[in-house]
């Protein structure tokens, strides 16, 4: 048997250059790169094997480890699962940095490769710098925190053992099933012993999509289901994208007449302008959307795992006998809520189910429906959107700033947003006809995945022009991969609105009977209001940036974005405390007991809303 002595690290590099996957026919590396900030616990052994392979496997430098790693979060997404960034910290702060943005893969069910640097194995130097000790656990470290928030976990503390877990690492991410991030704490000690590893394990490996198609059972049962509904619609969820079915999902609406709706993860899974296209379903969604799930009797869920934003807590579903049907690759997810189950790929499921219930098509009463529901909503949004919409205030609104991209987009445009504010804004107002345009992180809703996950993004969709939509608050979370995008040569267009410091929340907290406390700028422990020149911080990067106070302002500011060479800031003060209205019921935690009527009367609404949760379904 063929030998090569290699190190510990450098076998790890040399296994992922080797990992393939074919992207429309073409054959592309699976790992096109590294984010890496080093520091002691990597830069002297897996820093020098990456040196040693730049041209094979590019590194990129990072400013902050959570930045970075949700960039690959980003990268991952805009790519569809389908090829996988590394990023790699030293021990100690830097690994625990990771560990918000492996929670945020972890949750979006996105691949997402993590290597820390770890403690000597041998223990002889102990304690080590960066060590956190454990008194009656020797063994345990900071990595060990990863542990919840990771589908695969692994220490090598062997060189051989890279033959074994790198495989098992590599396909837990490609599974349709359990794919999330992976972990590799890699000791100091360890990643620089060497071993005489068989050349065999460093051969090329070209990874295909798998693909299960439906049980027959399983699929005959959801065929009878469906093929006896008289008001069905679909819920399209961001599995449809990773399944690459958004052809199929239109093909089976069309064929069948059946109402598409989406999940924050499945929106532009459809042609906004599509007739059977209904919204987005749920707490940030429409009433289109909403309406036409309390009628329904028959939910197909493809690739969704229902999360109570989807759902409305529950609530959305008002019809008794309603049943649903889920398609989706984990069993988990697919037999949620008593449902019709079909483990399976939503592309090929599509298309089976389709021919499993021929000619079925719902009345065009029902698509009718739908029809006379969306008209309202796009009213509803053309009126809020408006350049002379407004607020009382007289500052622009969330739902002018969309507007404004929204009417300027290019078939290329990509935006991209999370948490606060924005998603609720964006799943309504964003109104593109081209399929797979959009990212809203709100399966962890982590703020400040932004602009570092606008960063990543970029880097997979090159020719895409990246829209990052941001409040103040997520800004001054985490910003610095402005600078990795200048430094990089990825162009973004981010806009900046300021109204004031967390107001979403704010509105959550009055919503819920509370006074305005901590939130807001103003309302918090202050000696005095300062606001951030936005602009100014971004040109300090090296950006582009500009303010604007209007939104005609910033409609022509947008378009002179387009047109710049590198990233482009742009900032205005917007309205604290008007939103899109729609939506759902949403359960939150609201105080029992209260000293402050607005509090009771808080809680009494939300039991009324309980009561329309379909608990056990």
């Amino acid at each position: 048997m063929e030998t090569v002595r290699l190190t510990t690290a450098e076998a790890i590099v040399r296994y992922l250059i080797a990992q393939k996957t074919r992207i429309d026919g073409e054959v592309v590396p699976l790992f096109p790169g590294v984010y890496a900030i080093f520091g002691h616990g990597n830069v002297t052994c897996l820093g020098h094997s990456l040196e040693q392979h730049r041209d094979e496997l590019p590194t990129w430098r990072g400013q902050n480890e959570q930045g970075m790693a949700l960039a690959a979060t980003g990268f991952a997404k805009a790519s569809k699962r389908r090829r996988i960034m590394v990023a790699t910290s030293s021990i100690g702060p830097g690994a625990t940095n990771m560990i918000t943005a492996a929670g945020v893969a972890m949750a979006n069910r996105l691949p997402l490769l993590l290597i820390a640097g770890d403690t000597f194995q041998s223990r002889v130097p102990d304690p080590v710098l960066q060590q956190v000790e454990h008194f009656g656990a020797p063994s345990t470290t900071v990595n060990d925190g990863f542990r919840p928030v990771v589908r695969y976990w692994d220490r090598i503390t062997h060189p051989a053992q890279v033959a074994q877990s790198l495989p098992h690492a590599v396909n837990t991410m490609l599974d349709p099933a359990d794919c999330g991030p992976a972990f590799i704490g890699l000791p100091q000690d360890v990643a620089g012993e060497a071993y005489d590893y068989p050349v065999r394990i460093f051969g090329e490996v070209i990874h295909e999509p798998r693909r299960t198609r439906p049980d027959r059972g399983e699929l005959a049962r959801a065929a009878a289901a469906l093929g006896a509904a008289e008001k069905p619609l679909i819920i399209a969820g961001g599995g449809v994208h990773w399944s690459e079915a958004e052809a199929e999902l239109r093909t089976f609406a069309e064929r069948h007449n059946v109402p598409v709706v989406e999940t924050v993860a499945g929106r532009t899974s459809l042609p906004q302008s599509h007739p059977l296209h209904a919204g987005t379903i749920g707490v940030t969604g429409c009433t289109s959307a909403n309406n036409l799930a309390a009628e329904a009797d028959i939910v197909l869920a493809v690739g969704t795992r229902l999360q109570d934003f989807a759902t409305g807590s529950w609530t959305v579903f008002r019809n008794e006998s309603t049943q649903i049907v889920a398609v989706n690759a984990a069993r988990f997810d697919a037999t949620k809520h008593r449902a019709v189950s079909v483990v399976a790929d939503a592309r090929e499921t599509l298309t089976e189910l389709s021919g499993a219930v021929g000619d079925y098509r719902s009345s065009d009463d029902w698509s009718a429906t739908c029809a006379s529901e969306v008209v309202q909503y796009h009213s509803y949004i053309d009126k809020i959107a408006a350049p002379d919409g407004g607020s009382d205030s007289g500052l622009p609104t969330y739902a002018q700033v969309v507007g404004v991209v929204d009417r300027n987009a290019g078939p290329d445009t990509y935006a991209l947003t999370a948490a606060g504010g924005f998603p609720g804004e964006l799943v309504n107002g964003w109104r593109s006809d081209v399929v797979h345009s959009f990212d809203a992180e709100y399966g962890f809703s982590c703020m400040g995945y932004e602009i570092a996950g606008a960063w990543g993004a970029k880097m997979a969709m090159p020719d895409r022009e990246v829209v990052v939509f941001v409040g103040d608050g997520s800004y001054l979370m985490l910003n610095s991969d402005l600078y990795s995008s200048v430094l990089s040569g990825h162009k973004l267009i981010v806009i900046v609105c300021d109204n004031g410091g967390f107001a979403v929340i704010n509105r959550l907290q009055v919503n819920q009977g509370g006074v305005p406390f901590n939130n807001l700028i103003a309302d918090a422990n202050i000696v005095e209001e300062v606001r951030v020149d936005f602009a100014a911080h971004a040109a300090a990067m090296g950006c582009h940036a500009e303010t604007v106070t209007t939104i005609d302002e910033l409609d022509a500011a947008f378009l002179r974005a387009r047109s710049n060479d590198r990233t482009t800031v742009i900032a205005l003060r917007t309205d604290a405390y008007t939103w899109t209205e729609g939506g759902s019921y949403w359960e939150v935690g609201v105080p029992e007991v209260s000293t402050r009527a607005e509090v009771v009367a808080a809680r009494a609404d939300v039991d009324a809303g309980k009561s329309d949760q379909r608990v056990g379904w």
